[in-house]
């Protein structure tokens, strides 16, 4: 277990600077499905029946709900994945756009106590950035994102075998980059709650950093008909 001092300076930290340059978990994708070499073959993982993780997956979508109450986060179930989607609207200081607001630390602290005694559920933290500026600064800063989601899930105990997070960029977007409502929506860190066999496969469908797996890419198409109708103000566009 961390002790209470570095607890208290890692929160400090992801308040205060947004830990941009801090090694959060010190691990590597690589041991988790994510490839560091360009010779290395994604591995194939088949992801699990969905009846498999559905009943379990039940149990969560209340407890789910009730935590992020009164937020502005967003919840969907897609089959045996519960995704709780976060604008970074709200959620990240619009002048420091890596940098998590205080208002993070509630609902990401229940979301993980309610899963930290559950070794059978895995969670996978997904940064996207919309496509303004270039590609390399708008992976930088969906993975900064994604990893000060996750440092408050490993400080309540959950450990990088049940845990990890990825940047996307911007090659998931969930609607169309034309338009500043519609940046807004694309700025999003996404968590998905699933059983350990699920996260595996999930992890190996995003081991293609240049490409959106083809799952993402359907959800897209389905998330966009479904924004259209709904579209979320940015009070600063220029953040990526």
């Amino acid at each position: 277990m961390m002790p209470a001092y570095k607890t208290l300076a890692l929160t400090l930290c992801l308040l205060v600077s947004g830990c941009s340059s801090m090694d959060l978990g010190s691990f590597k994708l690589s041991s988790l499905g994510f490839g560091d070499s360009k010779d290395e073959k994604p591995q194939v993982v088949k992801m699990p029946p969905p009846a498999v993780t559905q009943a379990r997956l039940d149990d969560y979508e209340p407890k789910v709900k009730e935590a992020i109450k009164g937020t502005h986060f967003e919840y969907e179930r897609r089959e045996n994945i519960l995704v709780i989607t976060a604008p970074v609207q709200g959620a990240f200081n619009p002048d420091r756009p890596n940098m998590m607001l205080p208002s993070m630390l509630g609902p990401l602290t229940r979301m993980a106590k309610m899963v930290e005694s559950d070794d059978t559920i895995g969670v996978l933290i997904l940064g996207h950035a919309d496509s303004s500026g270039d590609a390399k600064t708008n992976l930088e800063l969906s993975e900064q994102r994604a990893r000060a989601f996750t440092s408050i899930f490993r400080m309540s105990g959950l450990k990088q075998n049940r845990l990890t997070s990825r940047g996307l960029g911007s090659v998931a977007p969930r609607a169309a980059n034309d338009s500043a409502q519609g940046r807004a929506l694309n700025r999003r860190v996404e968590i998905m709650l699933t059983s350990k066999d699920t996260l595996n496969a999930l992890i190996a469908q995003y081991s293609q950093p240049a490409a959106a797996p083809a799952a993402v890419v359907a959800d897209v198409k389905k998330a966009a008909d479904k924004n259209a109708k709904t579209v979320a103000k940015a009070e600063k566009p220029v953040t990526r």
